[in-house]
């Protein structure tokens, strides 16, 4: 196989730079994308061979990815993700909604949808040769490093901040990663992966400061069109902390249309962030290019919690191109809809998934959506990577009481 990959370039300036070399971001601090040959492709790849694939998972898209060698692509099962529909929505949300779905990405290696971008950057790792990786991250992500990193006999370090659910940071320990929790936030960790890469010789993998992340999360909207008969939704809810997965499925979009493998109807997409830390909403309120750092960010969602992002222009360019907008939750309402859902429909949604779902309600109930429009909701993880309530129910087996079961 040859990669399609034509040339990267600058997201912001458009400055071009070479296919097949190392690239962390651009000369003026900006991100690097991947750039394929479509026309090529378009010539080359019929919509039909994607959908005849027996690829696992998000490998079926090989020819929109920038892997150029079989053997470098690390797998660990890669499967394409579930979408479910919410059955008792009108029990949970207050109205009768008439196409609502959440796109489990739980169902991953590793629990979440960090094993698209990661798994893609560990690939492009061991084709370019890099050695050693380093990362920070608020659990996922970690977790997903770790595991294809191993995978590939690369090693790996990951930083968390010391508020980590510590499930994600037990488990990057237990893939093989070398894990150490920091006394701050992620851009303190990714501060310290910076100052040291002289000294350490390893590789950033954090989000958007290497072109490769994006390509793999980009695949969660290739996959989406594919399972939708290539008919997108009318509105996407995403829950958006760096953007590497709103920006990636902009692009993805961008490019199946280019291809004519979809028409230009594309969704609305909505960025939602917690109150606790909104600097995408605060810069789409404003009518800012740009996100202003936020101050102490705190959120029970830990995947959202990104105080400054580097892709930040982006993610507001993907929100106001599709006619979008961003929108934030408090964390009562997100734990209580993280409730709700597993009451009501037996999804374990992650905090953050459950935030798009808070996310939803309140914009159909501010006339942002209509009932009517079809909508995909993301749940990035797994709810059982995070605190649970405890159980306190408790039965002498010499004496019970069967009145307890009584529920009604």
């Amino acid at each position: 196989m040859n990669s399609y990959v034509s040339h990267l370039e600058c997201a912001y300036s458009g400055k071009r730079y070479d296919a097949g070399e190392i690239h962390t971001i651009s000369e003026i601090g900006k991100p690097i994308i991947v750039k394929y040959d479509l026309q090529r492709i378009s010539a080359e790849i019929p919509r039909s061979t994607i959908e005849s694939s027996n690829e696992p998972g998000f490998w079926r898209y090989s020819p929109l990815l920038p892997v150029s060698s079989e053997q470098n692509r690390v797998k660990l099962g890669e499967v394409v993700t579930p979408i479910i529909s919410l059955e008792n929505s009108n029990s949970i949300l207050g109205f009768d909604a008439k196409s609502v779905y959440v796109k489990d990405e739980s169902r991953l290696p590793t629990g979440s949808f960090k094993a698209r971008g990661l798994g893609m950057a560990v690939s492009m790792a061991k084709e370019l040769g890099v050695s050693h990786l380093a990362i920070p991250t608020n659990g996922n992500a970690g977790s997903a490093l770790a595991a294809y990193a191993t995978r590939a006999g690369i090693e790996c370090t990951v930083l968390c901040p010391d508020n980590t659910p510590e499930i994600n940071v037990r488990e990057t320990q237990m893939q093989g990663a070398s894990t150490h929790l920091v006394n701050g936030l992620i851009g303190e960790c990714g501060k310290i992966i910076a100052d040291g890469t002289e000294e350490m010789d390893w590789f950033a993998v954090s989000t958007l400061k290497e072109p490769y992340r994006i390509e793999g999360k980009k695949t969660m909207g290739l996959e989406l069109a594919e399972q939708m008969g290539w008919k997108l939704p009318d509105v996407i809810f995403y829950p958006t902390g760096g953007g590497t997965g709103i920006i990636g499925m902009w692009k993805g979009f961008q490019e199946l249309i280019e291809l004519g493998w979809i028409d230009d109807k594309l969704p609305r997409m909505i960025a939602v962030q917690s109150t606790g830390c909104a600097p995408i909403v605060r810069a789409w309120e404003a009518g800012e290019e740009f996100a202003e750092y936020w101050e102490d960010a705190e959120t029970v969602s830990s995947g959202i919690r990104v105080p400054s992002a580097l892709g930040d222009f982006l993610i507001l360019d993907s929100v106001r191109s599709s006619g979008g907008y961003a929108i934030s939750v408090t964390d009562d309402e997100t734990l209580e809809m993280q409730r709700q859902i597993g009451l009501n429909e037996g999804l374990l949604l992650c905090p953050e998934g459950a935030a798009t779902v808070a996310a939803y309600r309140n914009s159909v109930e501010s006339g942002l959506v209509s009932t009517s429009e079809s909508v995909v909701l993301f749940n990035t993880a797994t709810g059982l990577k995070y605190p649970m309530p405890e159980v306190f129910s408790n039965i002498d087996k010499s004496n019970v009481e069967y009145s307890i079961f009584k529920t009604k």
